[in-house]
């Protein structure tokens, strides 16, 4: 049987051995015969998902769980309960889009206080478009 794992090893980005490892210990596992057909079918069903499941091998970056989707979320689900929603469209577009730089803001390490001021009360703003800085981070080696 092979090793699923060398843990110091595969932290990071794997090599091409560690990848051609465990997708024959996935084909091991989900290839095999049980005696149970409905056991067999999901086994089946996994297998048939193979690339999709192990693409984390070919972009270790990406999580693997939705905890940045959730904390994303949280504020507008406390905002909206506190309030109980907006009244109107334009109130809700208006919230959603103030959450939405709050949030990246944060992200990008930027204070939305600062950001906002330098869009409203300056002549020529200083913090750079918003875009820019996000395109900036994502194409930085390591990202």
């Amino acid at each position: 049987m092979v090793a699923l794992h060398r843990s110091e090893e595969l932290q990071g980005y794997p090599d091409a051995w560690d990848k051609d490892t465990l997708s024959q210990r996935f084909d091991q596992i989900f290839k095999q015969k049980t005696e149970f057909a409905t056991l067999n079918q999901l086994l089946k069903r996994i297998h048939k998902n193979k690339v999709e499941l192990l693409k984390v091998l070919q972009c270790p970056d990406i999580p693997l769980h939705t905890n940045g989707s959730k904390t994303d979320i949280r504020d507008y689900v406390k905002k909206r309960k506190v309030s109980g929603g907006t009244r109107s469209d334009e109130g809700r577009n208006c919230r959603d889009t103030f959450i939405s730089l709050k949030k990246t803001c944060r992200k990008l390490g930027i204070s939305f206080w600062d950001f906002l001021h330098d869009r409203l009360c300056s002549a020529e703003p200083v913090i750079p478009q918003l875009s820019d800085l996000v395109r900036e981070r994502a194409s930085a080696p390591g990202f």
